[in-house]
């Protein structure tokens, strides 16, 4: 697990400053602390650099990236782990291949020699993020993972592309400009982004599952984005009869059982994160039952007992004999670190979860661990969310009884009060281009184009004139593929959209590998396998939800493993308290808004609306705003803080002279 960094030169005979790229790979330190590694061919205009975190093949000299072939032609840079790399090494030594090194990201460069990009693809399995230069091709190649574990930017300014694997490096790079799109400013003020798209002007993602190919033709960049994998839900017409359950649950139980035991291969120790929920102890229980010696697990807990999980933790933990290592986090306590949250996440958030997970991948780094074993992808492949529930309800159950129907209604509105506002919308909402699109509005998408009527008011006159009739909505809607909806059941389009939008540009970044390599701290999540994802997608509907249990078929594989009160529950939305909740919070909170949302400091910064943000506030102060309402306006406030902050950071800081300091300070140089 890694930071990589490039740049790709349109005009083949202009060399990369090595000091760049240098600087590129120390401003992603954290990243990579032990150690760096760059690499140029200045005939050809491209030069790689990368920060390393030893996990597999711990030799500092023998695993240092970027490799390059015998015969110069081909480069690689990793961020990631590639599992089941011992099999695959084995099968192409016995092909005549020959290795320098014991690192999994080696086997790239073989198995592209021997298949190329397109047949080499199924065999990477597991979170990366790849760049490949082929020099008899002349071709860049930027290659996601499937569902966007890992992050990695690119874009192209002045006749060349510029690629790493977090905003801040791009932007290390001194011709990289650093401003805020006007669209992308708004979709960062109501959470959503539009998939590939980021906040500052030509400032794109790799999208998970996709591959960006640069070639050069007559002293120009020819950039293809092609994707290599989706997730494939079944029309409804090719489903079939169903299989009996048993045939379900075996075939999860196999692959989520192989997914565990190959994310537990490293030469360091792993650890697993522990919440209360049925994820996460599934992970450490296949964990325990893997390993000889007890697991650690690591577990946060909050000082409000509405949004604190560790009693459930604690007896998940005793079960399997874990050790487990509680951190119990006070509300007031989150906004003290919201700012470095936000450094690495590099995108606002609306909810302080993010920070909380950025304070555990501390401490888990501190107590001599850089791996976990997580929960993430659980929800999205067997449908464990409320929206995915009310969603079903609403467009998937069409021949239910008036009683059937009675009994839903009550279940949706009893189930999940606590995050009304959030995860789920107060009222109904309709955007006219998703509902063209997907048959009717994922309801994981509502609470946030709600928050979208804000937006503009908050937005300074000249962004706001530059958005003036957009629909975040149609935007959204036209990043995603149509072929993967038509003709799928309601709830497969819903977990496809929330799969292409909320886990990929939330979940995965300000909840996942941004605060957890922030303190170099590799997360693994093994529901995230596509081995795994490709059984999942062929479950019946009735398997994810049944009746009034979600992730029906998960809790029936995993049976034997839960405690019966895990078993049980229903779904728990893991979340921070919202600000407005705790006094003492809601005052660490506005001493925050108090420094970035002044009138000095959103004049200095230019993106937003003196007048609209206090009107915001006092919106949210209103005698008659519901709870709900102000679960929404918290996180929209978040954002506004957040923006304040990113401005601060990455724009008015001149990010290639902090990157250069880095770069000495570590005593990095060519």
């Amino acid at each position: 697990m890694c930071g990589i960094a490039g740049v790709f030169h349109a005009d083949p005979s202009q060399p990369v400053d090595p000091e760049t790229l240098v600087a590129m790979a120390a401003i992603q330190h954290h990243r990579g602390p032990d150690g760096f590694g760059y690499k140029t061919q200045d005939d050809r205009g491209v030069g790689f650099s990368h920060a390393r975190l030893t996990i597999i093949d711990l030799d500092e000299n023998r695993g240092r990236q970027p490799f390059v072939t015998p015969d110069g032609h081909l480069m690689l840079a990793v961020n990631g782990e590639l599992y089941d790399y011992k099999r695959i090494r084995t099968d192409l030594t016995s092909r005549g291949a020959k290795f320098r090194t014991k690192s999994d990201s080696e086997m790239v460069l073989h198995l592209y020699e021997r298949f190329g990009l397109e047949d080499m693809l199924p065999y990477l399995r597991g979170e990366f993020a790849i760049a490949l230069f082929d020099r008899q091709h002349d071709r860049l190649m930027l290659i996601r993972d499937r569902f966007g574990v890992k992050p990695l930017y690119w874009t192209e300014v002045n006749g060349r592309v510029v690629f790493g694997s977090e905003l801040k490096v791009l932007f290390a790079h001194p011709e990289v400009p650093r401003r805020f799109e006007a669209r992308g400013l708004y979709h960062q003020l109501m959470q959503t982004m539009v998939p590939g798209q980021t906040a500052f002007e030509g400032i794109h993602q790799v999208k998970p599952g996709h591959v960006v190919s640069i070639s050069r033709r007559h002293g120009k960049l020819e950039i293809r984005d092609e994707r290599y994998w989706d997730m494939d839900f079944p029309l409804q017409s090719e489903r079939g009869p169903e299989k009996d359950e048993q045939h379900y649950i075996e075939g999860v139980r196999e692959k989520l059982t192989e997914a565990v035991q190959l994310r537990l291969e490293a030469d360091v120790p792993v650890a697993c994160y522990l919440s209360g929920g049925i994820d996460s102890c599934i992970t450490l229980g296949l964990s325990a039952a893997t390993q000889q010696s007890p697991v650690k697990a690591f577990t946060i807990g909050f000082d409000n007992d509405d949004y604190d999980e560790t009693a459930i933790a604690r007896e998940m933990a005793e079960s399997v004999g874990a050790d487990q290592d509680i951190m119990t986090l006070s509300a007031d306590h989150l906004y003290d670190n919201l700012v470095e949250t936000l450094w690495h996440a590099e995108r606002t958030i609306y909810n302080t979860l993010g920070v909380a997970k950025l304070l555990m991948s501390r401490h888990v780094n501190q107590a001599g661990y850089r791996v976990v074993v997580t929960g993430e992808g659980s929800d999205e492949l067997f449908a464990g969310y409320p929206s995915f529930r009310r969603d079903m309800f609403l467009h998937g159950l069409d021949t239910l009884s008036a009683a059937e129907r009675a009994s839903w209604e009550q279940l949706l509105s009893e189930s999940n009060q606590l995050f009304q506002g959030a995860m789920l919308a107060e009222n109904e909402l309709h955007d006219p281009a998703l509902d063209a699109l997907v048959g009717f509005t994922p309801s994981c998408l509502q609470p946030w184009l709600a928050s979208a009527e804000h937006a503009p008011g908050l937005m300074a006159p000249h962004l706001r004139e530059q958005v003036q009739g957009y629909e975040p909505g149609r935007a959204i809607a036209e990043a995603l593929d149509a072929d993967m909806l038509e003709g799928r059941h309601p709830l497969d389009k819903a977990q496809y959209v929330w799969i292409k939008t909320m886990l990929e540009g939330q979940i995965l970044t300000w909840g996942g590998d941004r605060v957890d390599m922030a303190n170099s701290m590799e997360a693994r999540p093994p529901f995230l396998d596509h081995h795994l994802a490709e059984e999942a997608v062929h479950l019946p509907p009735s398997m994810r939800i049944n009746g009034r249990t979600e992730k029906y078929v998960l809790r029936e594989a995993m049976k034997g493993l839960l405690p019966r009160v895990l078993y049980e529950r229903e779904k728990f939305a893991f979340m921070a308290p919202p600000a407005h909740t705790d006094p003492k919070k809601w005052a660490a909170m506005r001493a925050l808004a108090d420094q970035y949302l002044s009138d000095d400091a959103v004049a200095e910064a230019g993106l937003l609306d003196p007048a609209g943000v206090k009107a915001l506030f006092d919106l949210h102060q209103a005698k008659d705003t519901t709870a709900s309402t102000q679960v929404q306006l918290d996180a929209v406030i978040n954002h506004m803080i957040g923006v304040q902050v990113l401005h601060h950071q990455f724009v008015a800081q001149d990010i290639p002279r902090l990157a250069r300091r880095k770069a000495e300070s570590l005593g990095w140089r060519p």
